[in-house]
């Protein structure tokens, strides 16, 4: 599975000179913990975080962004993408198509995946996980006789 079928397409992103002040209202607003700064031509140049905000000081975005994005390409295996946001202790990577920005891949996004199931058409076996097993593992049907499951309702 590759990045591009995980990440969040719609980006909220600022710009270089978003005032601080409008930033932290972005992140409230929108339930979110980080935005990409991207510049004129769509291409990131910085991320602000939360913690970015609380430990930084300055008037705009420019100012208190960490300019060292770690991002991936849309082509990024979603393991190689998973072992960057644990290794690098990250919360977000921007995902890039050439130098523009094409999405962004949350630890939520990677955590969805765990929550995938799949069921048996044959004998209604469910199994957890990214793709569904080779075989099912109780009446052994093939890979193609398994459907994903839309998740349970609720928190």
């Amino acid at each position: 599975m590759k990045a591009r079928e995980i990440m969040t397409a719609k980006v909220i992103t600022v710009a270089e000179d978003t005032p601080v002040s409008q930033i932290a209202a972005v992140l409230r607003e929108n339930r979110i913990s980080g935005v990409p700064v991207i510049d004129a031509s769509g291409g990131v140049v910085g991320l602000v975080s939360e913690h970015d905000l609380l430990a930084r000081s300055g008037k705009v975005a420019r100012d208190v962004m960490t300019s060292s994005v770690i991002s991936v390409t849309e082509d990024t295996d979603v393991d190689d993408v998973r072992h960057l946001l644990v290794e690098r202790r990250i919360r977000r990577v921007p995902v890039l198509s050439g130098s523009r920005l094409a999405g962004i891949v949350s630890r939520s996004d990677v955590i969805a995946l765990l929550t995938t199931e799949w069921a048996c058409e044959v004998c209604g076996e469910a199994i957890r996980g990214e793709h569904p097993p080779s075989r099912c593992p109780k009446c052994h049907a093939d890979e193609n006789r398994f459907v994903m499951q839309d998740p349970a309702p609720g928190p």
